[in-house]
């Protein structure tokens, strides 16, 4: 910690960020300040106790304890720690002489780097908003003299009696997402509206995506298939070629905002006026009105039909989301269309249950002799029906496999998986007589 007078706390002794500063009152402002007090009225004494935290009175208040030092006590000065914030020319990474443009540099490349769009680590967007705040009073004069005598406390009217620059004694800082957008043009997004609202209704933006929903059946979906999807969808109108404006006519800047997009409605609260911007109804914060086109109404854009092909990969399974780039709907003012999500649903078979995405389960019904001995039995499997060799013994409710008989693997169509069948042994609930004697003979053995 540093010790310096309280007559120095200012400006010529710059602080270091995260460090702490304390101010002792010399012996001679404890004299001058028992005099004041001495010539002073009891009412006049009364009203200075009530004043701010500069006053002799609140100066007690805020005494330290005495430290077991031995000094008398009128030898002992009156401590004051106060903490230090980040200083604004080293968010910017600029001198004290640095000129407009300097500033202009430093901010457009941190702010580039910190949007929270853009970078996605921890802090940036607190980063980016002390960056926009370092900005905001650095380049404006009137705000900048201030930080340089008092520091934030005085911006923020903490320096007695200042008001502060943010009309009430609050945030004095701007929505450091409006002020990005004054620079780019709202180019990343900042997205929290005021200052970019007519930037962003006008430039060029990318169409919505769109859904198709579509029902394959079990075998398409297992070695994939190619399907025609009519699709209807927004794209370009080409009487006004996107524009929204009608033929022979051109737009017209708005008389209500005057182009700017958004209109500032002032407030009377008992707190005081507060300013409220919004998009400006008139002309939907574009900031400019037109005579809209006849046929597409103003969007610059009209819904139509078109039929697209579709390669469904192998291994597909209910559920499955294929896309296909740029066949959603059209942009706005000539932006890229978006694309079309085509959501897959297969229909069930009735003789092979798909399991772990890439096997198949079925069953085989033989009667309890052949169990017994032995058999060889036809199985239904995706590749068409194929034999089965069935060992002698074999139990109801076994499971046997055929390996690589299941479904090929989405987007390895090379990779397959098992079929699993599982054996029903069929007894009869009526027996001949010979049959009966075959039986005991069995048995008997």
């Amino acid at each position: 910690a540093l010790i310096l007078p309280r007559r120095l706390a200012r400006s010529e002794y710059p602080v270091p960020e995260g460090s702490s500063v304390r101010f002792r009152e010399s012996r001679s402002m404890h004299a001058s300040s028992a005099m004041h007090r001495a010539a002073s009225a009891p009412a006049a004494q009364a009203t200075r106790a009530r004043s701010s935290a500069f006053n002799g009175a609140s100066l007690r208040a805020s005494k330290a304890p005495p430290r077991a030092t031995g000094k008398k006590r009128g030898e002992r000065g009156r401590l004051m720690t106060v903490r230090a914030a980040r200083d604004y020319y080293e968010v910017l990474g600029v001198s004290r002489a640095a000129d407009g443009k300097e500033l202009k540099r430093a901010y457009r490349q941190l702010a580039r780097k910190y949007h929270p769009d853009v970078n996605k680590e921890a802090g940036a967007e607190e980063t980016f908003k002390e960056i926009s705040n370092a900005y905001e009073v650095l380049s404006d004069d009137q705000k900048k003299q201030i930080y340089d005598q008092y520091g934030e406390a005085g911006l923020k009217g903490g320096m007695g009696g200042m008001g502060g620059m943010g009309g009430m004694g609050g945030d004095p800082f701007s929505n450091p997402f409006d002020l990005f957008e004054s620079f780019f043009g709202g180019g990343m997004g900042g997205g929290m509206g005021g200052g970019g609202q007519r930037a962003r209704q006008n430039r060029p933006t990318q169409g919505d995506d769109e859904r198709y929903d579509l029902q394959i059946e079990f075998l398409d979906a297992v070695f994939g298939c190619e399907k025609e999807l009519d699709c209807v969808r927004l794209e370009e109108c080409d009487t006004c070629t996107g524009s929204g404006v009608k033929a022979g006519t051109r737009p017209a800047s708005c008389g209500t905002c005057g182009g700017q997009g958004q209109v500032v409605a002032t407030v009377r609260t008992p707190l005081g006026n507060f300013q409220q911007v919004t998009a400006c109804q008139a002309c939907g914060g574009s900031g400019q009105t037109f005579t809209p086109c006849e046929k597409c109404g103003g969007d610059g854009r009209v819904r139509r039909s078109k039929r697209i092909s579709l390669r469904v990969p192998a291994g597909v399974d209910s559920g499955s989301r294929l896309r296909v780039r740029g066949e959603g709907n059209a942009g706005r003012k000539g932006g890229p269309p978006g694309d079309l999500y085509v959501f897959v649903a297969v229909k069930e078979d009735p003789d092979l249950k798909r399991f772990e995405s890439i096997n198949v389960s079925s069953t085989v019904t033989i009667p309890y002799t052949r169990a017994i001995l032995g058999t060889t039995q036809k199985v239904r499997t995706v590749d068409g029906e194929v034999d089965l060799k069935i060992p002698a013994g074999v139990q109801p409710g076994a499971t046997l496999l055929m390996a690589k008989r299941g479904v090929p693997k989405l987007g390895q169509p090379n990779t397959r998986g098992d079929q699993y069948v599982t054996v029903k042994v069929t007894i009869p609930k009526s027996v001949s007589g010979r049959e009966k004697e075959l039986v005991e003979e069995l048995e008997a053995m």
